[in-house]
């Protein structure tokens, strides 16, 4: 059964659990499309003022059994939006990031809407198919977090709502 959820807007308070999760070896091998270096708490900083201050930006912070699971936005890659999330690797596999990501395509209302997985990220495959996004390609990325260029799947959600296309 999933954890409730709710979301917020991310306050300076949550820049530090959001610091912490971004650290995890594990999570960025599976995110794999990550910050160059990780422990960079100058560069973590600096990104999360600039996406949070960025207008075309839409984030969220994620608050599951009253902690800071994660977060999810939406931002604009080539003039087209595209959503990405994060949720806590201690958290993984308790439905979390579907009820998040439905709630947050649920308020935002851009579509098409895009995402960009790597290849071997089933869970997150499995994540964005459950809110209605198809796989509609696949692309080659240089993968920070795995210092290699890596296959990724590109997904789309068409529709009014998450999960109807």
């Amino acid at each position: 059964m999933a954890v409730p959820i709710a979301l917020r807007p991310v306050v300076d308070d949550d820049l530090p659990a959001l610091f912490d999760q971004q650290r995890d070896p594990v999570a960025n091998h599976q995110a794999a499309f990550t910050a160059e270096d990780p422990d960079d708490r100058v560069a973590f900083t600096a990104h999360w003022a600039r996406i949070r201050n960025d207008e075309s930006v839409v984030i969220r912070a994620i608050v599951a059994d009253g902690r800071l699971a994660g977060s999810v936005l939406r931002y604009e890659d080539e003039g087209r939006p595209e959503v990405s999330y994060w949720i806590d690797r201690e958290l993984w596999g308790r439905g979390i990031a579907t009820a998040a990501l439905t709630a947050f395509l649920d308020e935002v209302s851009d579509r098409p809407i895009f995402a960009r997985i790597a290849h071997d990220n089933a869970g997150s495959l499995r994540v964005l198919q459950k809110c209605g996004f198809a796989v509609v390609g696949e692309d080659r990325g240089y993968a920070t977090a795995r210092a290699e260029e890596i296959s990724e799947y590109v997904l789309r959600l068409d529709g009014s709502a998450s999960g109807q296309t």
